[in-house]
C-alpha cells in the first residue's frame, strides 16, 4: 500500500494541486499552492476531490512517492476539469522523481507527464470541449498521476474515443518520438534502411512499424536474453526485417549480414556503450546516428575513423525541447495521425494496464525489479 496523506480543509496539510497556471506562465514547472479549500457549497464550479501520487523530495520513486487526497478546486471560466482515465509510467517520470531529469516540476509535485482523461466539467467560457469528450494534455504536462485535473482549456486536445484508452494515454511521448526521428533531419525514401538498438522499447516497436508503412527496411539490435527467439519473432511480426543480438554482431564485418538490405542512412541509439557502437558500424558513408536515450548509462564512444573516413554525423533528439518550440499545432496533427494508425490496426505495442490500487506493483515493474516488463499504464 502507498503511504497515504489526506489534505483536510484549514489544516497544515491543506495544499491543493493546481496546474492551471503552468502553461499560462510558461515556466515549465508544475505548481503546488497553499490555499483555502473550496467546497461545492462555497463555489459554483468545483472539481471533485482528487487522489494523486505525490513526492515532496527527490529520491527513489518507491521510497518518496505517496498517495495524497486533495479537496476539490475551483473551475474557472476558461478551465476544464478532467477525470483521468489512465496514464503511463515512463522512464522520464522516474528520472524526474529521482531529480536527475533536466526539466522537472517544483516540489512538492504530482508524478506523471502524459495520459488521457474524460472531460468532467467546463468553465463558463469554454466552447470547444464538452463533458464526455476524451482529451490528452498536448503538449504533455506534469501531474497526470491523479484522478482529477483542472487546467486551462488550451492545455487539452480532443481525441477520438474509438482508440483504446491505453494507446491514447501513451501516444504523445514514445510514438511521437519515433515519428519525429523518422521524419526530421534525414530524408528517407521507400527502399532505404534504418538501424536501431533498444528495438524492444516502445519507441523501437513504433520505429519498426512506422518505417515499414513507408517501405523503409529496419535492422534491429537487442540485448542477449532468455527467450530471445520469441523476442525476435515478436519484432518480425511487427515488420522488422532483421533482428540481431549484440553477441551475434561480434563479427568483423556486420554489413555482410544484411543480404539484400542497403546500408542504412539513419540509426537510432537509446542505449549507449557497445550497443551504440554497433549502430555506427552499420551506417553507410555520410550516415547519421540520433541518440534519444542512454539506458545503459554508458557513454557513446566513436572511433576517429568514423568521422574522418565515413563522415558520420551524430546528433541528439529530445521530445520536450521540440515541443517547447511553438510546435503545439503540428504535434497535435501528428498525434491524430498516430491515433489513426492505432485505430486502423497499423500501430501497436506491448503494454500492461493495471488499476490505480496496484500502483506500487506497477512502479516496481517500471523500476525493473521483476526484469523486463511491458510498459506500465495506470487505470484510474
Amino acid at each position: 500500500m502507498l503511504r497515504s496523506l489526506v489534505a483536510k480543509p484549514h489544516s497544515s496539510q491543506c495544499f491543493i494541486f493546481n496546474l492551471s497556471q503552468k502553461l499560462l506562465h510558461g515556466n515549465g514547472a508544475a505548481q503546488f499552492r497553499a490555499t483555502r479549500a473550496f467546497t461545492p457549497r462555497s463555489v459554483a464550479g468545483v472539481s471533485p476531490p482528487s487522489k494523486a501520487i505525490v513526492y515532496e523530495e527527490h529520491g527513489q520513486p518507491d521510497a518518496v512517492t505517496k498517495l495524497v487526497e486533495f479537496p476539490g478546486v475551483e473551475v474557472k471560466e476558461n478551465d476544464v476539469c478532467v477525470k483521468m482515465l489512465c496514464a503511463p509510467i515512463n522512464p522520464s517520470d522516474i528520472n524526474r522523481i529521482q531529480g536527475v531529469y533536466p526539466v522537472r516540476p517544483e516540489l512538492p509535485a504530482v508524478g506523471g507527464y502524459e495520459g488521457v482523461g474524460e472531460v468532467y466539467s467546463v468553465g463558463s467560457a469554454v466552447t470547444s470541449l464538452s463533458p464526455g469528450d476524451w482529451v490528452i494534455p498536448s503538449p504533455p504536462s506534469f501531474g497526470t498521476w491523479q484522478t482529477y485535473i483542472v487546467k486551462d482549456q488550451s492545455v487539452w486536445h480532443k481525441i477520438d474515443k474509438g482508440v483504446p484508452m491505453e494507446y491514447s494515454a501513451t501516444i504523445t511521448v514514445n510514438p511521437l518520438t519515433a515519428l519525429l526521428m523518422l521524419e526530421d533531419g534525414v530524408t528517407l525514401s521507400s527502399g532505404d534502411a534504418i538501424v536501431q538498438n533498444g528495438a524492444t522499447s516502445m519507441v523501437g516497436q513504433c520505429v519498426i512499424q512506422l518505417a515499414k508503412s513507408r517501405g523503409i527496411r529496419s535492422i534491429n539490435i537487442i540485448r542477449d536474453r532468455a527467450g530471445v527467439d520469441e523476442v525476435k519473432e515478436t519484432l518480425k511480426n511487427l515488420g522488422a526485417d532483421h533482428v540481431f543480438t549484440e553477441n551475434e554482431l561480434e563479427v568483423k564485418n556486420v554489413k555482410s549480414l544484411l543480404n539484400e538490405i542497403p546500408e542504412p542512412a539513419l540509426g537510432f541509439n537509446c542505449v549507449g556503450g557497445n550497443a551504440a557502437s554497433l549502430v555506427l558500424k552499420f551506417l553507410r558513408q555520410g550516415g547519421t546516428m540520433v541518440t534519444y536515450g542512454g539506458m545503459s548509462k554508458r557513454p557513446v564512444t566513436v572511433p576517429t575513423s568514423a568521422f574522418i573516413f565515413k563522415e558520420l554525423s551524430l546528433r541528439g533528439f529530445w521530445l520536450q525541447k521540440w515541443l517547447s518550440t511553438e510546435k503545439a499545432v503540428e504535434s497535435r496533427r501528428m498525434i491524430d495521425k498516430l491515433l489513426g494508425l492505432v485505430h486502423e490496426g497499423k500501430l501497436k505495442y506491448n503494454m500492461e494496464l493495471a488499476p490505480f490500487s496496484d500502483f506500487n506493483t506497477s512502479l516496481d515493474k517500471a523500476l525493473g525489479k521483476f526484469g523486463s516488463q511491458p510498459k506500465q499504464v495506470i487505470k484510474f
